[in-house]
């Protein structure tokens, strides 16, 4: 049975946001800084994960699974996409482990340098012309890694800016984590905008390699940065109390089962409606509508610089505002504008669609934003990052990797965009189904559940 309160008899306990060792608090330069270096690691992460996504919509069908009907290899190439997600919560638990139990700086070195090596081997692997069936495994295998990092990688990061936000700020300071989506997504979709206008030919043969291979000069960027970041103050007050836990999974399934569940569902708008929108309707409008990928591809670059500047009012408004209040604004929009953006873009206007992909940005953006400090809060410091990662990494997997391939093949079974539509609409109802629940569950403790105690973590 879930335990969500300390058990009767122990010694007082301590909450995560204390400060008991002897290094002084962090200050607000301090703070700044953690959650822009933050900030820069999550954009080139997902600038890695997300030009893969642009890759499968576009060309990696016909490169690595020849000889099938297009339908069918873009299906196949969607596949691959997904395989990323299906890695995602085994690099959650791998790198949640060691984050919690040695420290989040070293875990989050790692997810970058892996992600960077995966995504540069991507660039340079022959296609099935060249090396046959080898060609999609290698390519399978490298989605993987390219999934266990960023499955490591996001839980880090947030915890990296919420824990050395001030107490009162953490939902907004976790928004620079998240901010890194966007941003990622923009300059992916704008690499792959630019590299859209060669020929065909030249597109296929070398070109869509040209955003992999760029790739490693800002993962460079990317560990010069996070290499000088000390460790967070919260995680080293832990360290020096001795207050880990020898098995984070164990003790994020046996005491807060019930908290992983409801955060699965509550991140699922934040992370499928996103790909949704870019991934399945850059191949649906270059496919089945009028619009050519480079068209098409300025429509997803306009939604997303929409994205970038209203996404952190999100977090804004879930400081100022009781957090469920905010995020009822922000999510209920979604049963309206997603429906006009299908009926927008379906019209084969450049303008309109813009228009459309614009407006259906808001609502599943601004809630992105305040995303990760609510679950950030929802977990003690010494499996926080355990928790937090199984929890988005297992929404990822289940939602947002399969929207994609279920949406198309809702598309090609159905001949209509309704049902896609409806499967959109369907993850805002399970985001609210799990994120009310969620808060109220949290309700009074704006920090975290309290940690358990030395005596009760260390074994």
């Amino acid at each position: 049975m879930q335990q969500d309160t300390p058990e009767k008899g122990t010694p007082e306990q301590s909450t995560p946001g204390e400060d008991t060792s002897e290094a002084p608090p962090p200050t607000a330069r301090d703070a700044r800084r953690a959650g822009i270096t933050a900030f820069v690691g999550t954009t080139i992460e997902w600038f890695d994960f997300y030009i893969y996504g642009a890759a499968s919509a576009l060309v990696l069908g016909k490169i690595f699974f020849t000889g099938i009907p297009p339908a069918v290899s873009t299906l196949a190439a969607f596949a691959t996409f997904w395989v990323g997600f299906l890695a995602r919560p085994l690099g959650g638990l791998i790198f949640g482990h060691f984050g919690d139990r040695y420290g989040r700086k070293k875990a989050l070195v790692t997810t970058l340098t892996m992600m960077g090596t995966a995504t540069f081997c991507v660039g340079l692997l022959p296609g099935y012309a060249e090396i046959g069936v080898a060609a999609p495994v290698l390519l399978v295998v490298l989605r993987m890694v390219q999934g266990v990092a960023m499955g490591g990688e996001w839980g880090g990061a947030v915890l990296i800016a919420t824990e050395y936000a001030p107490p009162k700020r953490k939902l907004l300071y976790g928004a620079f984590a998240q901010q890194g989506s966007p941003v990622g997504n923009l300059l992916a979709t704008l690499s792959f905008l630019g590299i859209a206008q060669l020929p065909d030919a030249e597109f296929e043969a070398w070109g869509w390699r040209v955003p992999f291979l760029a790739s490693a000069v800002l993962v460079i960027v990317g560990l010069f940065i996070r290499l000088r970041l000390a460790e967070t103050p919260e995680m080293l007050a832990a360290l020096k109390r001795r207050q880990t836990t020898r098995l984070p999974i164990k003790e994020v399934l046996t005491r807060y089962p019930l908290l992983v569940v409801l955060g699965v569902f509550a991140g699922t708008a934040g992370v499928a409606i996103t790909y949704v929108k870019t991934t399945f309707a850059l191949s649906w409008a270059t496919t089945n509508l009028d619009f050519d990928r480079t068209s098409f591809l300025t429509v997803i670059s306009l939604a997303l610089v929409v994205q970038v500047v209203v996404q952190p009012f999100g977090a804004v408004l879930a400081t100022k505002w009781p957090v469920k209040k905010a995020v009822l604004w922000m999510l209920i929009p979604e049963f309206a504008l997603l429906p006009l953006m299908f009926l927008l873009v379906g019209t084969g206007n450049f303008w309109l669609a813009a228009l459309g992909m614009g407006l259906a940005t808001f609502p599943h953006a601004m809630y992105y934003a305040a995303l990760a400090g609510i679950l950030a809060r929802v977990f003690p410091v010494e499996v926080r990052y355990t928790g937090m990662s199984l929890s988005y990494q297992l929404c990822t997997t289940l939602f947002a990797g399969t929207a994609p391939v279920v949406a198309q093949y809702l598309l090609t079974t159905s001949g209509s965009i309704w049902p896609v539509v409806a499967l959109g609409l369907g993850y805002t109802a399970v985001t609210l189904a799990g994120v009310l629940p969620l808060l109220t569950r949290t309700a009074g403790q704006p920090e975290a559940i309290p940690s358990r105690t030395r005596q009760e973590t260390r074994s």
